[in-house]
């Protein structure tokens, strides 16, 4: 093997890391965007479960202009 050949095979495993590395990190992010969805959804259901018991109409003439 030449010295080209092996700087080239050094280049392109360096950037596979690179790569690898990369798409660990997105995977990471996505699994943490999609933990701030659940916690999200589960605050939201609490919050509506909450409020099921109030009587009709409560709220429907809120003014919230400023």
């Amino acid at each position: 093997m030449d010295v080209a050949s092996i700087a080239s095979a050094f280049i392109a495993a360096q950037a596979g890391e690179l790569q690898s590395a990369a798409a660990a990190k997105m995977l990471r992010m996505n699994a943490d965007a999609s933990a701030g969805v659940a916690q999200l959804l589960d605050a939201a259901s609490k919050s509506f479960s909450s409020l099921a018991n109030v009587a009709s109409g409560v709220g429907g003439n809120l003014d919230i202009s400023v």
